[in-house]
């Protein structure tokens, strides 16, 4: 038997101040068994950062295929074509060939050494690479319940969250734009 995803029910209050975007977020989010909750708040990030119309969460890790979010049109085009974790570079070159717009969030502790030997090959496509720091996304981390409201507060790439069980800040740094 199967193993069922966990899911989350979250009402976000943003206050990106870098982009002037001001904006309550509605999610329910399925935590794959497989899946750690330091991954699944990277996600949750990547999806704050990137709202937009036609943004969705697919089903990621049970498709290979798939990235975890992305914004397709009416039309069936990749918009927008988001990754969490170290990809294969060959998986990103693709993507960004499908995709108006291809971005990597890396948040785990051996995203430095994955970008160490990735970088050269990455600066050859068109993609955008972003780095969570691994012990911030852990404090967050430890903030989640399975139904939450809580605010996330951007300014100079850097997010302040809000939550019922205490607060934290998380460090963007931009490593290929």
């Amino acid at each position: 038997m199967a193993l069922k995803p966990t899911i989350f029910k979250m009402n976000i209050n943003v206050s990106d101040l870098d982009n002037d975007v001001y904006e309550t977020i509605v999610l329910t989010v399925a935590q794959h068994p497989s899946e750690t909750t330091e991954r699944m708040v990277t996600r949750i990030l990547a999806y704050v950062l990137n709202n937009q119309e036609f943004l969705s969460f697919t089903t990621g890790l049970s498709e290979a295929d798939d990235p975890d979010i992305w914004a397709k049109n009416y039309s069936d085009e990749f918009l927008l074509w988001v990754d969490v974790g170290e990809p294969a570079f060959d998986r990103i070159k693709k993507a960004a060939r499908q995709a108006k717009v291809a971005k990597v969030y890396t948040f785990n502790t051996k995203s430095g050494v994955w970008w160490k030997q990735s970088q050269k090959d990455f600066a050859t496509i068109k993609a955008e690479v972003y780095q969570f720091e691994f012990e911030q996304i852990q404090q967050f981390a430890a903030l989640v319940e399975r139904t939450m409201d809580f605010s996330i507060t951007i300014t100079d790439g850097v997010f302040y969250i809000a939550a019922n069980k205490g607060s934290c800040e998380v460090n963007l740094t931009t490593l290929q734009s």
